[in-house]
């Protein structure tokens, strides 16, 4: 999953009640979470016609990780921006920033995103995103 994680990305948890006429790409990862890999505009398309909305959260979040390993420490950024996600009942996430850093010679990744929900209807059912990182 760390190859899909890139500004742009769109991950959608695989339990997702989506309408009928849609499915989620096969490729998930370990955790249950599906990237719609260059799908996004047909997607979204689907989704529209079908009446339902892809609400976007203002409020960005973000995750740090530090390690060596650069494959590892952007899969442990990206569990925490999940988790965040999945604490609000968003179902979804929308990558905007990936930066690789160092901080005194130790390597870590820092990863900015947005929360996304894909329901039926025009009122967001979730709960809403606070300031709590």
């Amino acid at each position: 999953m760390t190859d899909t994680i890139a500004a742009g990305s769109i991950l959608i948890e695989g339990r997702t009640h989506l309408p009928n006429s849609m499915r989620l790409p096969s490729g998930r990862d370990s955790s249950g979470w599906a990237a719609l890999d260059g799908a996004r505009p047909a997607f979204e398309k689907e989704i529209q016609e079908a009446g339902w909305t892809f609400f976007f959260m203002a409020g960005e979040i973000k995750a740090t990780a530090f390690g060596f390993d650069k494959e590892k420490t952007r899969r442990t950024a990206l569990k925490r921006l999940l988790a965040n996600v999945k604490s609000h009942d968003c179902n979804a996430i929308e990558i905007a920033r990936v930066e690789d850093k160092t901080f005194l010679g130790m390597p870590y990744v820092s990863v900015s995103a947005h929360a996304r929900h894909l329901q039926k209807g025009l009122t967001f059912s979730g709960r809403p995103l606070t300031d709590s990182i």
